[in-house]
């Protein structure tokens, strides 16, 4: 009798612990959610800083100084790239539908005052202040300077609360590669083991993360900035009559164009030089020179410079192609601006379950075994074309950490 008491009492105490651990887990979902997109942003971040890390890591002693090294080197910047690839793309595509097919203006980008603005209506102000300042306010100078404020604190708004979230990415970046080796080691203490179906099913979509942040995602970012950049100083020396329309618009979509299969960039830039060839032809044949310089650079500096530089550092492939471009339009089509990240993310857990976590539930056996690839040519993945030690390195952090932190401590820090 007394052992059946106990073993209630055990179960009680256990079911307990099981309601406050699923309740806590439901709030951690719940706050997730509700910042989705800022945590996939961050986790973004982590897989394109990661394999940064692991080489800084054996260079720089302390863990901590390691981490912020490798924010400011890479997760900063790209940060920052991202946000002005979203700001130029509304801008852009506003300007190309024009202003009277479009809605509101969007506070923060469409509200905000140029620089330019800025500039003049100081230069205004300090010229009227320095000739006549009782003239200041006859001339409406209060109304101007109020409308000023207004505007821009309206922008502002938005601005700070762009910031706090980059700010929320950035910390979720920090502690992840700080702490990543941490949490692998508890969940192998607890829930995980050696040669488990959970274990080959984490690590798959683990190296897939891998392959599709730090490769196809970076080299559509880093391609399109350089699509922008390039078409936008074109733009200064073309003739009137064959100017690029939107040039940093059309840049960002040759980093799009870059995830197509095949075609590349090509289906950006060949049907905008077709385009410019038929306005030059049309208006002033003497501006054929402008779209020769063109299809030159769109070929030399947009579309081979990528791919022989860029690419085979940082694209590898194990998923099916159409698979990840239907991922990649779904995405955003779904969820907005995050969906290009929350997307895969989505498609590589399904996948993985697939391959790992189905068979296994079917056959009854642990299934661990690699995936197969998504094409019939072979390649390998991400972090393996970084080379043998940075390979080496992610794993060393992400199993065990550093060496000084084997006791548990957090002495490195």
């Amino acid at each position: 009798m007394t052992d059946r008491v106990v073993d209630v009492r055990l179960s009680r105490e256990r079911a307990g612990l099981w309601a406050l651990t699923l309740v806590i887990f439901a709030l951690v979902v719940f706050v997730t959610w509700r910042y989705i997109g800022t945590f996939v942003l961050g986790l973004f971040l982590y897989y394109v800083t990661r394999p940064v890390h692991a080489r800084i890591s054996h260079r720089v002693p302390s863990r901590t100084a390691s981490v912020t090294l490798a924010l400011v080197i890479i997760a900063i910047p790209v940060l920052f790239l991202v946000a002005w690839t979203i700001t130029v793309a509304i801008r852009g595509i506003r300007d190309l539908l024009g202003a009277d097919l479009t809605a509101q203006p969007i506070p923060g980008i469409d509200t905000l005052p140029e620089i330019s603005d800025i500039i003049i209506f100081t230069q205004s102000t300090a010229r009227e202040l320095l000739v006549d300042p009782s003239g200041l306010l006859s001339n409406g100078f209060g109304q101007s300077l109020l409308g000023l404020v207004d505007t821009v604190s309206g922008s502002l708004a938005v601005v700070v609360n762009a910031g706090l979230h980059m700010f929320i990415a950035l910390i979720v970046v920090f502690f992840l590669l700080r702490d990543d080796y941490r949490i692998a080691a508890w969940g192998r203490s607890t829930v995980i083991r050696d040669g488990s179906t959970i274990e080959s099913f984490l690590e798959a979509v683990d190296r897939d993360l891998t392959q599709v942040y730090f490769g196809n995602i970076l080299n559509a970012i880093l391609t399109g900035a350089l699509g922008a950049v390039t078409y936008s100083l074109l733009n200064l020396v073309a003739p009137e009559a064959v100017r690029i329309p939107e040039p940093a618009l059309f840049g960002l979509l040759t980093g799009v164009g870059s995830l197509v299969p095949v075609i590349g960039i090509k289906i950006v830039w060949v049907p905008l030089g077709v385009i410019l060839l038929a306005e030059a032809l049309l208006t002033d044949p003497s501006t054929l020179w402008f779209v020769i310089l063109f299809a030159i650079v769109s070929v030399v500096v947009v579309d081979t410079l990528p791919d022989q530089v860029l690419r085979p550092y940082v694209s590898g492939r194990s998923l099916h192609v159409g698979a990840v471009m239907l991922a990649y339009t779904l995405g955003p089509l779904l969820f907005g601006w995050y969906g290009v990240f929350l997307g895969p993310l989505l498609l590589i857990v399904v996948v993985e379950c697939a391959r790992h976590v189905v068979p296994s539930l079917v056959s009854g056996t642990p299934t661990s075994g690699e995936a197969p690839s998504g094409d019939d040519d072979t390649e390998t993945t991400t972090e393996e074309q970084m080379g043998d030690t940075g390979d080496a390195d992610v794993d060393t952090n992400r199993q065990r950490g550093p060496d000084d932190d084997q006791d548990g401590s957090v002495a490195s820090d």
